[in-house]
């Protein structure tokens, strides 16, 4: 039991049962900080692979950009059908060490992230750009910020360019922040469970959309 949760129940001990179920609710709904990451780590309710300490931040872990890209054949589809399975709408690029990625102004492709995440039932996750980055007209996603209880694999990054100038980007240089939330109760189905049409669970590259699925009749 850590010193948190111990002061916690001391507190709860002390106070009504209105109070007692407020408290309850409002500790299970914290953004984590460094020490709680660290401690959700060391129980294994947060994984991540690798793991570097000092990418640790008050509030969040710094991620790093994996050498795999995913880019728009162009070419081949001259428009994208939300409904249809579009064979090579997308392909993949791979670059090597210190070898840079040239992305143009206006410019969007799948990325991924070099570490691999696993949560439980009870953690949910937020992946956000870095500030610094973002200074310079890099955006590593457009909707998907929002990662699952029971969520396991490497995070698909969706890298835009919005700034006037072509932007360069290197294999494990540090791309974003994942921060964590305490779920107010587990999750019944965590991300992945039968039924939920979880498309991406256990991905290791960065994965085309799957929307299409969903459209089925």
């Amino acid at each position: 039991m850590t010193a948190i949760t111990r002061s916690f129940i001391s507190k709860l001990r002390r106070c009504s049962g209105k109070r007692r179920r407020r408290l309850r609710h409002r500790q299970n709904k914290m953004l984590l900080s460094d020490k709680s990451i660290r401690e959700a780590i060391k129980a294994g309710k947060i994984v991540i692979k690798p793991f570097f300490e000092d990418c640790v931040q008050p509030s969040s872990i710094d991620i790093h950009l994996d050498n795999k890209f995913l880019l728009f054949n162009k070419s081949k589809h001259g428009i994208i059908d939300v409904k249809q399975k579009q064979e090579g709408l997308m392909m993949p690029v791979e670059i090597k060490d210190n070898e840079p990625f040239i992305l143009h102004p206006g410019e969007f492709i799948l990325g991924s992230t070099l570490e691999s995440v696993k949560l439980s039932s009870d953690i949910a996750g937020r992946i956000e750009g870095k500030s610094s980055l973002g200074r310079l007209g890099l955006l590593i996603h457009s909707t998907a910020g929002f990662i699952d209880p029971g969520w396991e694999g490497n995070l698909t990054l969706e890298l835009s360019n919005v700034s006037p100038l072509p932007i360069t980007l290197y294999y494990k240089m540090k791309i974003g922040q994942v921060s964590f939330v305490n779920m107010s109760t587990p999750v019944d189905r965590p991300y992945g469970s039968k039924g939920l049409g979880s498309h991406y669970q256990g991905q290791k590259v960065p994965v085309a959309s799957k929307f299409h699925e969903d459209t089925r009749t």
